[in-house]
Order: structure tokens, then sequence, then C-alpha cells
């Protein structure tokens, strides 16, 4: 019984801890020691590492080391979820507050040319903040409408931080300054390679999908071939385009009138397409195919004509599942559409490219972090489309 005794109180400590929350922790304590910050003698040279106690005077680092400590600690509590998110909240108000005080701290009396970026300190310490807030938020089972404006909280946030002009010392908000328009116009023409390959995409394979799950033989011959398509390394797909669409565009009269040609929008379009068609045609076979028989036998007892059927039942008990594939396609384009830069296409593969070329990391960043924050988005939004397609009693 006495050994007992010391085994139940072990057991009981460590179910007073979320596992998740004590790996994201750990993972964050470790990034501590990592640099936090890179000072550069101008932006294409290499830097040197400046460790989170050395960025700034000892105020700022202890203010916000002590935030940072006290987000970690506390993401480790298992319940209430709340207080997990706070803080997580906590941590990430610390982080910035590092990351405002050391840019500016490392930048003064430093030369005109000296450039300051986050090192892999603060990307792991970022990383660990965030999936301690995202463990949080699951632990709280918010419903759709309650993550909208979770979500729109944070972009506002994100929004009033970079208008308040407290990151434009960094690095890579100077290569925005000097490319402004040019990234507007980089992010108008992403969003119209995503979401137009997107619409492309539902238009042909949602009629392609519903013919194939009526037509075992057409089902055997489609799926195969645009699995086939799957499989063609994306940068390999892209420059496949480039002789095809060049050879519609020098013997089809009227395609260049029409924007065709060998390298800009069109490939990477055709590209993104061809990419798009296999998630969204098999979502449909599953979806139509997960639709309880009984359903549509008290349709047909009811007198529904097939398409009657097919409107009032199928569709809608299919459409859950055909949003989910829409999702896939939607963040798979969003990152595929980086390639475009390399053919002329636009796009934030623009910077990530021309950053290549440069040897410059920031310029990097800039076309990277963009693309990898409108992929986030665009999957929380689709979840909740999702979500709000289904059944209301099984949401509930």
């Amino acid at each position: 019984m006495t050994d007992a005794a010391p085994a139940a109180g072990a057991e009981g400590r460590a179910s007073a801890l979320s596992p998740p929350g004590v790996l994201f922790a750990l993972f964050g304590a470790g990034a501590l020691l990592l640099p936090f910050l890179t000072l550069r003698a101008n932006r294409i040279v290499a830097g040197e590492g400046v460790a989170p106690w050395d960025v700034a005077g000892s105020l700022p680092v202890a203010l916000s080391l002590l935030g940072i400590g006290a987000g970690l600690l506390g993401g480790v509590l298992p319940r209430p979820a709340s207080l997990r998110l706070g803080a997580s909240l906590v941590a990430l108000a610390g982080l910035v507050l590092l990351l405002v005080a050391g840019t500016r701290g490392l930048l003064d009396g430093a030369d005109d040319l000296a450039r300051v970026s986050p090192a892999a300190g603060f990307w792991c310490l970022l990383a660990a903040a965030v999936l301690l807030m995202a463990d949080a938020l699951a632990a709280m089972r918010p419903g759709p409408w309650p993550r909208l404006v979770i979500l729109g909280a944070v972009l506002g946030t994100l929004g009033a931080l970079l208008w308040s002009g407290a990151l434009d010392q960094l690095s890579p908000m100077q290569e925005y300054q000097g490319r402004a328009d040019d990234f507007r116009r980089a992010t108008l023409r992403h969003a119209e390679l995503s979401l137009g390959s997107l619409a492309a995409a539902a238009l042909i394979g949602f009629p392609l999908g519903a013919l194939s799950f009526r037509h075992a033989r057409l089902r055997a011959m489609v799926l195969p071939l645009l699995s086939f398509l799957q499989t063609i390394p994306s940068l390999a797909m892209f420059g496949i385009m480039i002789p095809v669409l060049g050879w519609v565009a020098l013997s089809i009269p009227g395609a260049r009138q029409f924007g065709i040609s060998g390298i800009g929008f069109a490939p990477a379009f055709f590209a993104l397409l061809l990419y798009s068609l296999l998630p969204v045609a098999a979502n449909t076979v599953a979806g139509l195919g997960a639709v309880p028989p009984a359903s549509i036998e008290a349709a047909r007892g009811m007198g529904m004509t097939r398409w009657q059927r097919f409107r009032i039942i199928e569709f809608p008990l299919a459409l859950p599942v055909i949003l989910a594939g829409l999702r896939i396609v939607l963040v798979q384009n969003i990152g595929l559409a980086v390639i475009a830069g390399l053919i002329g296409g636009g796009g934030y593969g623009t910077f990530v490219f021309q950053g290549l070329n440069q040897s410059a990391t920031d310029l990097i960043l800039l076309g990277a972090l963009p693309t990898v924050l409108m992929a986030l988005v665009a999957a929380v939004v689709m979840d909740i489309v999702v979500e709000l397609a289904q059944p209301r009693m099984k949401r509930e």
C-alpha cells in the first residue's frame, strides 16, 4: 500500500499537465538558447546571430522574457482551456515586445545600411506560442462563427501592428517599403491564380465527378488519369505548359488575344487547374457515394425524378465532402502558385525567386510569409464553410 500511494500521486501530478502543452513549452524553452535576431551590415551579407538577452536593454528584455516564460508555463495547464489561451497570448505579446525592442536596440548607432532580421530563435518561439494557442482553441471547441470572430481578431491585430509602424525597421518590412506597389500587384495576381483555378476546377471537376459516380467505366478511366497528373512534379508541370501553350498561341488564331502564351499567367493557371481536378472529382465521387441509400429510396418512393433526387437529396448531403475537396485545392494552389513567379506568372513567387537570385533572405520572406498567411486563412475559412454545410444535427 505504501508503494501504491506514491504511484497514485505521481499519476495525479502527470494528469495535471497537458501533454501537448508540455511538448510545445519545452520546444519554446529550447528556442531561447538560439539566436533571436540577426544583425547584418547590409541586405545580402551573412549576419551575426544575437541571443535574446543581448538584443536590447535589461528592462525590455526582462519584461519580454518574463511574458514569454509565463506564457510557456501557463500553456502546460490542462484546464481551463481559456487560461491556456490567455497564456499563449501573453507569450505572443512578450515575443512581439522583444522583437520590436531588439530591432531598435541593435540598429541604434548602427550604419544606415545595417539590417536586422528574425533569426531561428524567434521563429521557433513563434511556432511554440501559435501551437499552444491552437491546442487551447482545439480544447475549447469553438463553433464556426466564434472561429470566424477569432480569425478576424487575429488578422485585425496583425494589421494594426503592421500599420502602427512598430515593425518598420525589420529588414523584411524595409524590402516591402521599396516594393509596395509591386507587392499589391503580386497579391492580386496570387489571388487570381489561386481562386481562378479553384473556380475552373469546380466547374469542370464537379460534373466530371458526378458522371464518374454514375458510370463505373468512366470512373475507371478518369480517376487514374487525374491521379497520374498529381504525380508530375510541380516544377515539371509548369515547364510542360510553356511549350504547349506557346504552340497554341502560334497555331490557333486569336489565342493571343485571350492571353494565351508560353509564359505568364496562362501556363501557371492551366498547371494549377490540372492539379486541382483530382481532389474535386474524387471528393465528388466520395461524397455522392456516402449518401445513405435509404434517403435515396425514400425520395424515389415520393415520386422524385432523378434530377430532383440529386438536387434535393444527394447534392446537399454530399456537399460537405465536396467542399472539403475544394479546401484541399485552395490551400494547395496558394502554395503552388509561388512557382508561377518562375515563368513570369506573377504572384508572391516573384519575390521568392528574386530573393534567391540576389541571395537576399528577407526578400524571400517577403514572398513566403504572405503565402503562408494566405494559406492559413483560406484553410480556416474553408473549414468553417465545410462545418456550416453539414446538417445541423451532425454539427451539434
